[in-house]
This record gives C-alpha cells, structure tokens and sequence, in this order.
C-alpha cells in the first residue's frame, strides 16, 4: 500500500467509525493479559457487565476512547472520576486465578498499549501505510489512552523503539484459558446482543475479528487464517476506506461524535457518566 493518511492535527480528526469493526479484537487483545482478563471476567460491578447491560457497557467504553482522544482536561477529570468508582470493586480474591486490581497502572499500561496498537492498525488497513510523521503523531498521542486513567505519563514508552520493546516484552505474559477464551468468543460473536443480531453479523464479525488479530493472539484462541482469508480481509477493508474518506466527516466520525455529545449533555444535567 502506498502512503495516504496525511498528519491530523488533533487524534480525534482520526476517529473513523468503521475502526468499530476492530472492536472485538482489541478486547481480546486486552484481556489476552490474564490480569486483565480475570479483572474482567469476575468483575463485581454489575451495571458494568457486557451480558447484563450490552448498551450501557458499550457506551461507556466508547466513550472512554472519545473523551480520552478529544476531551478536555475538565471532562477527562470527570470521566476518570466515574471510572475510578467502578474499578474499586474490581479487585482479585483469594479464589482469584491470578491476583489483578484495576488500579494497577501496568495492567492500565497495557490496555492503552492494545488500544494504541488497534487505532493505529485500523488506520492503516483503512487508509493505506503511515508517513514517518503520522506514525510518529499517532504514537505521541497514543499516550492519552493511558494518562486518561492511572498510567503516569513516564510510563509510556519515550519513542516507538521503546514501545516496540515494551510491546515484544509484554507479549510473554499473553496467556488465554478456556475460560477467557469462551467469554471472548462470546463478545466476537455478538452474543451479548439480542439473538437475531447474533445470527445475522456474529460470522461477519468474527471474520473482522480474526483479520485484526496478529498471529500471536490467534493462537492463543485456537483461530485458523489463511492467505485467502488475508486477502480477502485486505480488500474489503480497503474498500470500507475508500468509502469513508468520500463521506461527510459526521457520518464517518459516528458514533463517537454522538457519544461526545452525550458526555457533555450528561455532565451538565449531572447524571452518572459510568
């Protein structure tokens, strides 16, 4: 692919909706880290939990990357605040598996590490390959993932060679049981939503899934990808880009734009924004 997405000045003039189609692969991704993925599985926090509340989930965790990406210090003070009641709860017991506690900025490292990765992929199968300067944008402003949350701006790697040698390091502890792996499979295949949804898009779905994955983590879900599903992974997401750039900057920024809009409206009539 040659070179096409010129530097943004800001990360959210970046937010294509159609990265949503990468959504499953970065929780797999995140999760693949046990701590994270025992975090989220035995999660207590009830009105925090994907099978119970699909749309409230949903929204909160989209709207945590749209605040992260073009909020202001205001709204990102306040979204950290509502997330902070929730990650209390979420602690390991003696019972636990493994021991995590969602205040734990090197399991938030990671999370923003995975997030980073996948807008920075979706970009590039969507727009072609990254400039020098827009890879060292994206990166630069990958940090706010993080520092939105616990992750000390120090913490995240100085360059993209530190990063790259983070990412390699941090690849030895991706390790995925049955157990997460049933309940991420579950999320690929949209089972969260009402059955007819899954029975319509949970295949497409996992095929975007499987595409968005690197090697690594489809091994550890026991996914098989061939050259032909590669390809054909590569065209359509070429054609899906080639569609967004030609349409209105409204349509192509949904649902972010909308979760923006929701954020601030919540903010002010002092509703819960988690």
């Amino acid at each position: 692919m040659s070179t096409s997405l010129e530097v943004p000045d800001r990360l959210d003039q970046v937010m294509d909706g159609a990265g949503l189609l990468a959504g499953a692969a970065n929780i797999i991704m995140q999760l693949a880290h046990p701590g994270v993925g025992y975090g989220v599985y035995e999660s207590k926090v009830e009105s925090g939990q994907l099978f119970r509340h699909p749309i409230k989930r949903t929204r909160t965790t989209l709207t945590y990357l749209v605040v992260a990406a073009r909020g202001t210090d205001e709204e990102k003070a306040a979204f950290r605040k509502g997330v902070n009641r929730a990650h209390a709860k979420v602690r390991s017991t003696p019972d636990s598996p493994v021991q995590y506690n969602a205040f734990d900025p090197e399991l938030q490292l990671w999370v923003a590490a995975c997030i980073y990765r996948g807008f920075e992929d979706v970009n590039r199968a969507l727009h072609g390959d990254l400039s020098p300067a827009a890879a060292e944008f994206f990166y630069k402003e990958g940090a706010t993932f993080g520092t939105t949350l616990q992750v000390p701006p120090e913490m995240w790697p100085e360059d993209r060679i530190a990063f790259d040698e983070y990412w390699n390091k941090a690849l030895d502890k991706v390790s995925i049981d049955d157990t997460i792996r049933e309940h991420v499979l579950s999320i690929a295949r949209l089972e969260f939503l009402p059955a007819i949804v899954s029975r319509l898009f949970g295949r497409l779905n996992m095929f975007f899934t499987n595409g968005f994955l690197p090697q690594q983590f489809r091994d550890e879900m026991h996914l098989t990808w061939t050259d032909k599903d590669q390809q054909r992974f590569d065209r359509t997401l070429r054609t899906i880009g080639t569609v967004s750039r030609r349409i209105p900057v409204p349509i192509r920024e949904f649902p972010y734009n909308l979760l923006m809009f929701d954020l601030r409206r919540r903010m002010k009539a002092g509703k819960p924004l988690v």
